[in-house]
């Protein structure tokens, strides 16, 4: 299976962090946070690898060059114009076949891929979504599930905030799904999930994610690593 990495975020929320670099490119820790998504991959044999890029794509390609050097090989796509998630992967369409998955370059976390995978196929499903519970889902995508899995509802960013399955930005997708998306900028969360509900399924996971979207979220996140995976992961629910 392929995989796509949309790193195409500035990251304006982390200024100053992204004055120079895109979002993609902040360390948790020691390292970009691309470069554990990276090591996610090729955790689960994921190893052919396409990242979608924007603001300052060179500080990515320099970096990562043709990703020998973390153990799988990269294809990049380059957005002369900001194309959204959905868009972004559109544009990249050509290089996958079947299904395939779909992540954010721009988030951290400790997600098992093959569990998620395995859900997907042993569903049948054109399109998976990963969820988890969050205590507080301000801003992020919330979503309920029905007895067996499937996206029942989906709401982008609601106005209310209490705890509830939130979508961590991952998919598990058929190609053909890529028929319902329009050329240019689409979005993920705010038009394609809503017209999959019904069809699409979730799978729900407990372990760490966390999208560093702003500085409070980015320091907590370097804070709750350095204790170690299951301490985060445990202080987060």
């Amino acid at each position: 299976m392929k995989a796509i990495i949309m790193a195409g975020g500035k990251g304006i929320r982390l200024r100053p962090l992204t004055n120079d670099i895109p979002k993609p490119m902040v360390k948790i820790i020691d390292k970009p946070v691309l470069q554990y998504m990276l090591e996610l991959c090729r955790i689960h044999g994921i190893i052919d690898i396409g990242l979608t890029l924007g603001y300052r794509s060179d500080c990515i390609m320099d970096y990562f060059g043709d990703g020998s050097r973390f153990g799988v090989k990269l294809t990049y796509f380059l957005e002369n114009e900001p194309l959204g998630t959905a868009g972004s992967v559109k544009a990249a369409e050509n290089f996958v076949s079947d299904d395939f998955i779909v992540l954010s370059g721009d988030a951290y976390t400790t997600i098992d891929l093959s569990k998620a995978i395995a859900f997907h196929k042993a569903k049948k499903s054109v399109f998976t979504l990963i969820a988890t519970p969050h205590k507080s889902p301000a801003g992020l995508g919330v979503l309920e599930i029905d007895h067996e899995g499937k996206l029942s509802a989906f709401i982008e960013k609601p106005s209310e905030s209490r705890p509830s399955l939130i979508n961590c930005g991952i998919y598990i997708m058929n190609k053909s799904i890529l028929d319902m998306v329009p050329d240019g900028p689409y979005d993920f969360g705010r038009q394609l999930i809503p017209r999959l509900v019904g069809t699409a399924h979730a799978f729900v996971t407990y372990d760490y994610w966390s999208d560093i979207g702003t500085l409070p979220s980015y320091y907590y996140t370097n804070y709750l690593i350095s204790l170690g995976g299951n301490e985060a992961a445990a202080a987060t629910r």
